[in-house]
């Protein structure tokens, strides 16, 4: 870490805790324009675990049931960021009794004597725009049975707290964190009195974000699904502030609201959830529905990729593939290395996935879950497609480099269905391997035939094989082709080692066929989600073989057996489908 980056950043800091002790200065607003609605949504289950005193932040649960929220010790900077954000109000919001409400009124008032006076790790711009939509949308939960004096401290808090996100938004990062602080900033000048001339400034720049940060196909540069999901609904929530107080949204935001929610369907599998890419999970539940409602956006037939990732849908059955390069630059710090890397949900539910992202739980999960072998895909030697670099000066992640450059993309109509064609050249280099990839889904969606091609596309590429192989002793290149497993699926070898039986909890039965090139096994694994205490494990199919010849070629199939019991046991449920 160079000195200069470490002066920047301590410099952002210091400014940080200038302008929050200046906004001590500040006098408090009067109350609310309007009446607040909440607009987000919590999870009843984790509300009712924050009744009981168990604190789950960050992949860390700590028993506080006599300790309050602002003396338990945190033990890790991720921690202390989701209690600073305040996200958890939604939780406890969702329980909505007495109970729920006697404990987020105690935490709210904890944290304006702890660090409303500026101290503490709360007060960077992205945190405090978080805590404010929060404050806002709770405040007649807050509120209610709270004493003047209480109201007092509460109204002084927002305007302190909006006044700083006024000065200081534009030093939160690019992407998500800074469309939280403006989004926090705008939603604030709406709804508190005497403060309205802060919101058209925020509002324009929200609008210059949008132009900059999302693209003319509705992406973002982190191509994290979730990530986009999370500014599609703070943009959403801003229009609906808007719309509640007869005013329009600014174009570059309606604009930019049109084209993230196509985008954003292609992005949605069969049950709903969203892809887990470039250390996205399947975002909250409940939230993509309803900001796709509150958006107004009509849904569309989408063709092409969208934010790089191409859909297959036919019957229930969807099939998204990481079609496109990593992140670059800033966007790759979160980036992970799987190119031609694809899920597969049947109907509600997921059946090939990814590890998904092991952030919250340290940093060699970190590592692990942004590497190759922790996705769907081929797999070369042991390599990744891409190699994670040293952390560069004044970040603590590691960059992707030795990405793929060049990644051809292909969609035709088969005889019986429709074939997606795909390959990276992310081997080239060392072993002078293209990988390219089919996949064919049926228009009943029974079955996904896949096809692996490991192949030399150049003279120069023949030779750097050819150095290859006799670094390997004439032995070959090794390769694995990986299938992670939902942990919900009950996988099993058939004898012989021919074939995978998948048995999925509404009763379907898949079949995984290849055509005998390479070596089939069935191996442990791991999924990787928020929210949780560590890992869960689960299984993985792995075909292995050697690349000998400049093309190798390794065919594969998907196909639903059964799904009789799926018929009665899940057709029936309430619950939507989504194509």
């Amino acid at each position: 870490m160079s000195n200069s980056d470490t002066m920047a950043n301590r410099w952002t800091r210091f400014q940080n805790r200038l302008y929050a002790r200046l906004s001590q200065r500040r006098k408090a607003v009067t109350g609310f324009v309007g009446e607040p609605e909440p607009r987000t949504v919590g999870s009843f289950a984790r509300g009712r675990q924050l009744v009981a005193g168990n604190l789950l932040f960050a992949g860390y649960l700590v028993e506080a049931q006599d300790t309050g929220l602002w003396d338990v010790v945190a033990p890790s900077t991720g921690f202390d960021n989701e209690r600073h954000g305040f996200a958890w109000l939604d939780d406890l919001a969702a329980v909505g009794d007495m109970r729920a409400r006697e404990k987020a009124q105690r935490w709210v008032w904890g944290w304006i004597d702890a660090h409303g006076r500026g101290q503490g790790p709360g007060w960077a711009p992205d945190l405090t725009g978080r805590r404010v939509m929060r404050w806002i949308n709770h405040a007649i939960f807050l509120l209610r049975g709270a004493d003047e004096k209480q109201s007092r401290a509460f109204f002084r808090s927002l305007a302190q707290q909006t006044w700083f996100l006024s000065k200081r938004w534009q030093a939160a990062t690019p992407g998500l964190p800074r469309f939280e602080a403006l989004a926090g900033l705008v939603q604030a000048g709406l709804a508190l009195e005497g403060l309205e001339q802060l919101a058209d400034p925020a509002l324009r720049a929200l609008a210059r974000e949008c132009e900059k940060q999302i693209d003319q196909h509705g992406g973002i540069p982190t191509r994290n699904p979730e990530e986009l999901l999370e500014v599609f609904t703070l943009l959403a929530w801003t229009s609906a502030a808007l719309s509640d107080l007869g005013r329009g949204t600014p174009g570059a935001q309606a604009n930019a609201i049109k084209r993230m929610a196509p985008t954003l369907r292609s992005l949605r599998h069969s049950d709903g959830a969203l892809a887990r890419f470039h250390g996205g999970g399947r975002g909250v539940e409940g939230r993509l529905d309803q900001a796709l409602a509150n958006s107004g956006v009509r849904p569309q037939h989408a063709t092409g990729l969208a934010m790089g990732y191409a859909r297959l849908y036919a019957a229930r059955t969807s099939v998204i593939v990481d079609a496109n390069v990593p992140p670059k630059g800033a966007a790759s710090y979160n980036a992970h290395a799987s190119t031609l890397a694809f899920e597969l949900t049947s109907g509600r539910r997921p059946l090939i996935v990814n590890c998904g992202s092991g952030e919250s739980f340290g940093s060699e999960w970190r590592r692990a879950g942004r590497a190759t072998p922790s996705h769907s895909t081929l797999c070369l030697d042991g390599f990744s497609s891409a190699r994670l670099a040293a952390p560069a000066p004044g970040t603590e992640f590691e960059a992707l480099v030795d990405a793929p450059q060049e990644v051809p993309v292909e969609f035709e109509e088969a005889f019986e269905g429709t074939r997606f064609m795909v390959g990276h050249d992310g081997y080239a280099k060392v072993f002078g391997l293209t990988h390219a990839r089919t996949f064919e889904l049926r228009f009943d969606g029974r079955e996904l035939t896949g096809e692996d091609i490991l192949l030399t596309a150049t003279e120069k590429a023949k030779r750097q094989f050819d150095r290859a192989l006799d670094a390997s002793g004439l032995n070959g290149v090794g390769f694995d082709i990986r299938f992670h497993l939902h942990p919900d699926v009950d996988a099993a070898i058939d004898l012989g080692g021919a074939a995978v039986s998948m048995a999925l909890k509404s009763g379907e039965i898949w079949v995984f066929r290849h055509d005998g090139v390479g070596k089939l096994t069935v191996e442990p694994s791991v999924y990787l989600e928020k929210g949780r205490l560590k890992p869960r494990a689960t299984k993985q199919i792995v075909l292995s073989g050697r690349a000998m010849e400049y093309a190798t070629r390794v065919r594969w199939t998907l196909s639903k057996a059964q799904d009789t019991a799926y018929a009665v046991r899940d057709l029936h449920r309430d619950e939507p489908e989504f194509d």
